[in-house]
């Protein structure tokens, strides 16, 4: 009978194991929070200087069209 007892606990073992394993795609996942990365802008130019505002304004341009936005993936530190 020791044969029969260890058997039925084998069985319960893989059916245990096959029903979480098929369980498995069902569970749920949290989500990543967004990572914010921070750039230094360091502008060749004063924020006084008339050219000041069309650099900055070509370097966010620049990043927009690579997929970076200011805010929501980007945070700006302009000095």
């Amino acid at each position: 009978m020791p044969s029969l007892k260890i058997s039925l606990r084998r069985r319960e073992f893989f059916i245990a194991s096959a029903a979480s394993i098929a369980a498995w795609p069902f569970t749920g996942h949290a989500q990543k929070a967004k990572r914010v990365r921070r750039v230094g802008v360091l502008l060749p130019a004063a924020r006084e200087d008339s050219e000041y505002p069309s650099l900055l304004n070509a370097f966010v341009q620049a990043l927009q069209q690579l997929g970076w936005t200011d805010a929501s993936n980007l945070q700006f530190d302009i000095r």
